[in-house]
């Protein structure tokens, strides 16, 4: 369908009052994050927000912890892993999103703050992401968490490292996740795709944007590694199921696709959701956007229903 009169209306309020230079600096695009807080909408009054560190291998980290006031002993959890290009935002830019699927699922949700690429590109992003998987896990009755009710998930670039991190924990067996949970996520560095070439511009994360961003993270010698590109990845035992969304107007929605569908050749079981009219980013965009509420429920269902009848393929 065309792209929905609410996304619309967004893209068209956003040229207005949230302008970038046509070349942004990378400390301009860094500081522009901080503008689009308010479109994310309200964040969950039925949620308590705590802060917590950990160490990975290379730094002492942040990592924002929500929590239902309700709360039942032993909830599931999500390690969330924040979009952004790998280059740029941070938990608390996600709060509104992660608030409500805390609230509607009765997860607790663990926003990791990774280091950021250029100045740390990979590995860096990804071992810390795994390392802050690793926490929650070590960590998990101090936390109130079952610790065979663990998932992760990410949107975007943050995606990519929930798929990356999915993979290493089914290759190393140091964490049986109930799920993994990638929202429009970065899989393939195949700029090629109809979905590439039908959204190049015009629908806020574009193409150029994107090579840029995979360019700053992964160094081409890297990128035969599947933890750096998932879509590298030839083999999937034990591999948790999948909840992927994608957004219908997203350069990155052949990426989500592709990745299904060799999940799927290869037994993993996935849920696989296309939000009509969407573009890239709109889980973050409540204020204007309704879809993205719609998205939240979803998810918050899906991996509900994920530990509720646990693994069924990829064991």
């Amino acid at each position: 369908m065309a792209i929905h009169p609410q996304v619309q209306a967004y893209l068209d309020y956003i040229s207005i009052h949230n302008p970038l230079p046509e070349k942004p600096t990378l400390q301009q695009s860094r500081e522009d994050v901080y503008g689009y807080i308010p479109y994310a909408g309200p964040q969950s009054q039925e949620v308590d927000v705590e802060h917590a560190y950990f160490t990975s291998p290379t730094a002492d980290l942040h990592a924002v912890i929500f929590k239902p006031k309700n709360v039942k002993p032993n909830a599931p959890a999500l390690v969330y892993f924040h979009g952004g290009g790998w280059i740029f935002s941070f938990p608390l830019r996600y709060a509104a999103s992660l608030s409500n699927i805390c609230a509607e699922s009765g997860f607790i949700v663990i926003a990791v703050n990774y280091q950021k690429a250029p100045e740390h590109p990979f590995p860096t992003p990804f071992d810390d992401c795994y390392a802050g998987l690793l926490w929650v896990a070590a960590h998990a009755a101090r936390l109130g968490i079952d610790p065979k009710k663990i998932g992760v998930g990410g949107d975007s670039a943050g995606g990519n490292l929930a798929a990356a991190v999915a993979l290493k924990a089914a290759d190393t067996a140091d964490v049986e996740l109930a799920y993994q949970m990638l929202i429009y996520p970065c899989i393939d560095t195949d700029f090629e795709t109809e979905s590439y070439k039908a959204h190049a511009t015009g629908f806020g994360l574009d193409r150029t944007g994107m090579i840029g961003a995979w360019d700053l993270y992964v160094p081409k010698v890297d990128r035969a590694n599947k933890y750096a590109v998932p879509a590298r990845a030839t083999t999937f035992t034990n591999l948790a199921p999948a909840i992927i969304a994608l957004a219908e107007h997203d350069v990155l929605r052949d990426d989500g696709a592709n990745y299904a569908a060799a999940l799927e050749k290869a037994g993993i079981d996935v849920t696989l959701k296309q939000f009509p009219g969407m573009i890239h980013g709109f889980l973050n965009h409540g204020q204007m956007v309704d879809g993205a509420y719609e998205l939240r429920t979803w998810l918050s269902a899906q991996i509900v229903d994920a530990v509720t009848r646990g693994r069924r393929a990829g064991e």
